[in-house]
Order: C-alpha cells, then structure tokens, then sequence
C-alpha cells in the first residue's frame, strides 16, 4: 500500500484556474482518511501552498509543505520547520547580473510581496495570480531585498528562458541548480535543492522506503521526484521528458487526473 503521495500543484494538482476541483478533492481527503499522508511540494513559495494545505486538511492528517522547490519542509500539524536552505547572499548578484544583461525580469519574496525588477511584466503578473500575493516592483532590487532568500525566479518569453537557461547553468555550475518549473519560469535555488532530495529526507524520517510513495507532477522541476518516487505519474499536459520518466501518464490537470490516480493506487 502507497503511505505517501506527493503532489505537484500548477499544472497537477489544481486546473487552469488554480483550484482543487471536487473529485480530485474528494479522492484526496478519502485517501488520506485511508491513512495516506499528502505533500505539496512545488517552487511556490509557503505563503502560495498553505491556502491548498488549509483546503486539504493537512494539518489534520499529518501532511507536508515542501515550498520553493523543495527548499523549505514544513510539518502542517506543527507548523514546524523541518529544514530550509537558502542561496547565498553572495550568489544573488550573479543571477540578477546576468537576467538583466539577458533581457529578463528577476522575482524573489519579501514577507507576503512578491518583489521585482518590473511589477508590469505578465509573468511576474502571472506569479502573482498562482500565489494570490501583491507585486512591488523596487527601484533598487539588491539592496530593497531581504536576505536570505529562498529563491529567485527569472521570468520571461519561453524562448528566452530556454536561451538563457543553458548559460546560467554553465556560468554558476557548482554553485547553483537551475531549471524550468514552466517555459516561462527559471527557478534559481541553492546548490542541489531538488524536490526528490527533501522528499528522501521526508521519507527517511518516517521509515517508510521511496517504493511506498507516488509523485505526481507535469515539469522539468517534477523530474526528480517522478523517477525517485516508486509510481511515477507524469500528467497528460506535461512535457514529453516528463512523460518519458514516469511509470504511468494519467489524465490531465482539468481532467481530474491526481483524482484517477489516487481512486486506482490508493482508493
């Protein structure tokens, strides 16, 4: 029997317009009364996940947050903080040099703000709406930011991110890791934070094996996790290398398709 399921959020757990619909809220509250615990994890920051966290009851059930791309895990029952790594203070302005000399825009997290390099940007705009957070755009983004931060995320047109994502993951190599969470998104998180390697410390605290647990996700930064994961499931709507690492495809984000998933695994 699966003892864990981890969810990606856009693009998986919830639909276009960012929310849970019933059955796949249904399937998840019967399986977690099956004794199943819920993780979200996802490069949302917490302030974006703990709405869903609240909606699923994860405090009840003994569910997870893993924030920022696995960066943050926080114990819903507790709200405790089990392990938080932030970027260095000194590889902030590498990443800001190089997304302005790019052509992109740059985000972080000041308390509940976003906070940019440009508040018009609709991808920016666009990480506003998934997190339901106010943009403030700062005239002097290195010194108006908080240190440390969890992440940056770099924001823009899909070939542009898909130009740059090479350089920087070659200029910061050993440093940094860098992927896309969306064409139009570049996470920039400390040096081998990934969600499969807060999910092993999470698995390891409860003594249950990697073959015990599902992963769902439709990204690059979903890869991880679908391969460490003993049921890989890849969504419909993700990418096709996503697709090619997964155990199983299941249906869609509007389709219900973590619903299928949980009624054929777990229910």
């Amino acid at each position: 029997m699966y003892k864990m399921i981890v969810l990606d959020l856009d693009g998986t757990l919830t639909n276009s317009e960012k929310k849970i619909t019933p059955r796949t809220f249904e399937a998840l509250m019967a399986a977690q009364k099956n004794g199943c615990r819920i993780v979200l994890a996802s490069g949302r920051p917490t302030y974006g996940i703990v709405p869903l966290a609240e909606q699923l009851h994860l405090a009840e059930y003994g569910g997870f947050i893993m924030a920022f791309n696995g960066g943050k895990i926080i114990d819903c029952e507790s709200n405790k903080t089990l392990f938080e790594q932030k970027l260095d203070d000194s590889l902030v302005p590498l990443i800001y040099k190089q997304t302005m000399e790019a052509g992109l825009q740059i985000l972080t997290y000041r308390g509940n703000a976003i906070v940019t390099t440009n508040a018009e940007d609709e991808y920016v705009n666009h990480e506003a709406f998934i997190n339901k957070m106010p943009v403030v755009q700062l005239t002097d983004f290195l010194n108006e930011i908080e240190y440390p931060v969890n992440k940056c995320l770099v924001v823009g047109e899909p070939s542009l991110i898909a130009d740059f994502e090479p350089k920087i993951a070659s200029q910061m190599q050993g440093r940094i890791s860098v992927y896309t969470s969306a064409p139009f998104f570049l996470e920039c998180v400390p040096l081998n934070i990934d969600k499969a390697a807060s999910l092993d410390r999470l698995v390891n605290k409860f003594g249950i094996t990697r073959h015990e647990v599902i992963a769902c996700g439709d990204g690059h930064n979903d890869m991880s996790m679908i391969e460490y994961a003993g049921l890989g499931v890849a969504m419909a709507n993700a990418e096709l290398d996503v697709k090619a690492v997964a155990n199983y495809v299941t249906l869609s984000n509007e389709e219900d398709g973590v619903a299928q998933v949980v009624e054929m695994n777990i229910l």
